[in-house]
């Protein structure tokens, strides 16, 4: 063999050696024993569960499914699957945002304590249990964890953003998905079996039977007694009521062991609250435009008729219920979960009594999805009265909205 000959082979096989050491760099999972010292991770999100007269959140009904999620959103089985899911918490639009000043490569996954992952975006590498196979609703048969991964979501701040909008009713502006994008978040590319997806952040919603970390008793006065379950503090609890076109609240601070608080005045505003919920959520951490963003995304649920505790999930309860690894793992990661405690008080049963007795179309779909645990305790509470109760109930739902109001 000439010099010549053997000196393009060693060249070829020294530059197949470089080229293979490129791609297959490339190629490799984020090791998990890294930190990624200019990467941060923030994220938010709601645990919403209904008060029992014990003061324990109660088993109900997620009822409406995911009709308040685009249509490019996925879900666990089938869209219908979640309608109908019973449980003691719905885990409601966690979002994680990523930051860094120059494109990196992560892989996340988080597992949901006795629960479902319902709904999520974009697609993800892994889903457990697999939703492809039938799985049983009574989520008080299963004794595991929920969980979804995405094993390749790459962090780029330098990208020309392009985020889905579908083209259905439900994929309108108004979404309330989309307040959620309006953070200075880096993009985020995620390579999927559907071919590279682009969002700002990773969602995912789930339903789930733990306990909480907080009860709350209401008095036949309507007073409310809160005591911590936990050893660690609660970070803030704050109580809210709304009838009508008034509302008040009231801001308990931290809470170590129990706090009572009576009923707010319903002198407040919307400006106000909104104001102080954010001071809150970033004194957990949150960026400013973070807690705003997540303001808005709930805004008209949060706000809406009826009485209800807010409050700062423990971090520690936080990351026992609903554990999060990225890797490689950031310098910073925030977490911030508001829990969401509906109360059935004193006042809320007589304003639906009314309801019910004047067959108010328009007053009784202001509870929502709350309607049939509340209707539960007044049937408890008046056993009597259940007859009544069904009849004003069916005759309510065949009244005609006003005028004004009707679709």
């Amino acid at each position: 063999m000439s010099p010549t000959v053997r000196s393009r082979i060693v060249g070829l096989v020294l530059l197949c050696l470089a080229l293979s050491a490129t791609f297959g760099a490339q190629s490799q999972p984020p090791d998990p024993n890294l930190t990624a010292p200019d990467l941060a991770a923030h994220e938010w999100g709601t645990f919403t569960s209904i008060a029992g007269r014990d003061g324990l959140a109660e088993k109900w009904s997620t009822l409406n499914g995911s009709a308040d999620l685009p249509s490019f959103v996925e879900h666990f089985n089938s869209a219908q699957f979640k309608a109908g899911l019973q449980g003691t918490i719905r885990m409601e639009t966690p979002v994680l945002y990523f930051y860094s000043p120059r494109e990196t490569s992560v892989s996340v996954k988080v597992r949901f304590s006795r629960g479902l992952i319902t709904e999520w975006y974009p697609r993800a590498s892994q889903v457990e249990p697999n939703p492809n196979k039938v799985v049983d609703r009574d989520l008080y048969k299963r004794h595991g964890s929920g969980s979804i991964a995405w094993n390749s979501v790459t962090v780029s701040p330098n990208l020309a953003a392009s985020f889905p909008r579908g083209t259905r009713p439900e994929d309108e502006d108004g979404n309330q998905y989309y307040a959620a994008r309006e953070t200075s978040a880096a993009p985020l590319i995620v390579k999927t079996t559907a071919g590279d997806q682009q969002e700002k952040f990773l969602f995912y919603r789930g339903v789930s039977t733990f306990s909480l970390p907080i009860s709350a008793t209401v008095s036949p006065e309507g007073a409310l007694h809160i005591r911590n379950l936990t050893q660690e503090e609660i970070p803030s609890v704050i109580l809210f009521e709304r009838r009508g076109d008034k509302l008040g609240y009231r801001l308990g601070g931290g809470l170590q062991t129990e706090l009572s608080l009576d009923p707010p005045e319903l002198t407040s505003n919307l400006d106000s609250l909104s104001r102080d919920l954010q001071d809150v959520l970033t004194s957990q951490g949150l960026y400013p435009d973070e807690a705003h963003a997540m303001i808005e995304t709930w805004k008209q649920s949060w706000f809406e008729e009826g009485s209800r505790l807010f409050y700062i999930v423990p971090r520690d309860f936080l990351n026992t219920i609903l554990p999060l690894a990225i890797n490689p793992m950031p310098s910073q990661t925030v977490r911030v979960l508001v829990g969401r405690l509906e109360l059935i008080t004193p006042a809320t049963t007589q304003a639906l009594e009314k309801i019910l007795a004047t067959h108010d179309l328009e007053g009784l779909q202001k509870y929502n999805r709350f309607l049939e645990p509340i209707l539960d305790e007044i049937k408890a509470e008046n056993p009597a009265r259940v007859p009544q109760i069904e009849k004003d109930l069916q005759l309510t739902y065949q009244s005609p909205m006003p005028p004004q109001t009707a679709k």
